[in-house]
């Protein structure tokens, strides 16, 4: 198991880097702007699958592996940010399942599964975070010590610390979905929504 004095320095750090706002933090408001908190803990699941994988394959060094086959991330990431920018620009035209419905006729909210996959999805096929979690996780392991619970406890403070932070960031946008909604600004949030969603679709693509 891992010593108190390695986990002061390893969860103030990870929250830190958790808290920036990233591609997963932005698809984690965008939905709570649209969607709600409580539908965009479909999307957080299939995030934290997706992260704790990269960190377990990270500790096990099948990352270095996957770093030097950048085509296995190519196909992730286009389209993967293709699909997340189309999204966007649906939400940005008050269109499709993503968006705030505008008028009673509006079809059903986006699908569990949907959800999921687009967290998994963006979690899995950034290289930064396969890079981020080679470097990161290494010096709290000790060799001398079983691997298995140490990487266990560590993905366990991962992704506590992972699901905080996107709640957080799911707040924030149910928070200005509920400023804006007061003004009947309806159109102009998934505008904000979609122009978000389509940066973070460019930023998985070409990260």
């Amino acid at each position: 198991m891992l010593s108190w004095t390695m986990l002061s320095v390893f969860v103030p750090t990870f929250l830190l880097v958790s808290l920036t706002p990233g591609m997963c933090m932005t698809l984690a408001m965008v939905l709570g702007m649209t969607q709600g908190v409580k539908r965009t803990l479909w999307m957080m699941i299939g995030e934290l699958i997706g992260v704790g994988l990269v960190a377990a394959a990270a500790g096990a060094g099948v990352a270095a592996l996957m770093l030097k086959h950048p085509e296995v991330f190519a196909i992730f990431k286009w389209v993967g940010g293709a699909y997340l920018a189309y999204l966007g620009v649906m939400m940005w035209r008050s269109r499709g399942r993503m968006a705030i419905p505008t008028d009673m006729q509006a079809g059903p909210p986006a699908g569990r599964w949907q959800l999921a996959m687009q967290g998994f999805v963006t979690a899995v096929a950034n290289p930064k975070g396969w890079a981020f979690f080679m470097v990161l996780l290494p010096p709290f392991l000790d060799g001398s010590k079983p691997l298995a619970l140490q990487l266990s406890a560590l993905i366990a403070v991962i992704l506590t610390i992972e699901l905080a932070s996107m709640l957080t960031y799911a707040t924030g946008g149910k928070t200005l979905r509920r400023l804006l909604g007061k003004s009947g600004n309806v159109r102009l949030l998934n505008r904000i929504a979609g122009t978000l969603m389509i940066g973070v679709g460019i930023w998985l693509a070409l990260g």
